[in-house]
């Protein structure tokens, strides 16, 4: 018996608890064995699938179906994120602003355009964002340049004092106000 025709691995039980994670490192997970979607700079998506609290399963090729369709399945994960994880917006204490949500998911929100798309309406500026660990999202107006270079400052040592796995990036992302995308940032 495959996987996928086990009862707890059949779609339509697990279809509601599967999320996209963000990640740059796979560490013991095969793009072989696994769906993974590529995103930004090296940064990549995986899928997981919530099976307690805080206990998630890494989703396996092996637990889908033949025919399931890996866009299908990113969008599904995404409206899982927006229907049970709730993502604020905090300030910095050098001025920049931060993605809070569930201590698993922060990663998360760069794949959803209209988190930032509102944060340039408010501010009137491309964004400088940075994930340097799955809990942490910072960003500023990449406009200021000194709140933009303490943000960066931040999101290194965060990125340093994360546990391997919890690593994400130190590299910096834009998101244009002009061209409404999320982008890789050139610092040169």
């Amino acid at each position: 018996m495959k996987k996928y025709e086990d009862e707890q691995y059949q779609f339509e039980s697990i279809r509601d608890k599967i999320y996209p994670w963000v990640r740059k490192e796979l560490g013991d997970i095969s793009e072989k064995d696994s769906p993974v979607v590529s995103f930004i700079n090296d940064l990549r998506i995986i899928f997981v699938i919530k099976r307690d609290e805080d206990v998630f399963e890494v989703l396996k090729d092996d637990m889908l179906s033949l025919d399931c369709d890996v866009e299908a399945l990113y969008y599904a994960s995404c409206e899982n994120l927006v229907r049970d994880v709730e993502f604020v917006i905090a300030n910095t204490w050098y001025g920049g602003f931060a993605i809070l949500a569930d201590g698993w998911h922060e990663a998360s929100s760069l794949c959803f355009k209209h988190i930032w798309q509102v944060c340039v309406d408010k501010l009137k500026d491309d964004l400088l964002i940075m994930a340097p660990t799955k809990d942490t999202v910072v960003f500023a107006p990449a406009s200021q340049k000194e709140i933009a270079g303490k943000m960066k400052e931040h999101g290194e040592q965060a990125y340093q004092q994360a546990q391997e796995r919890d690593k994400i990036s130190k590299g910096l992302m834009l998101f244009s106000k002009d061209r409404k995308e999320l982008m890789a940032y050139d610092e040169g």
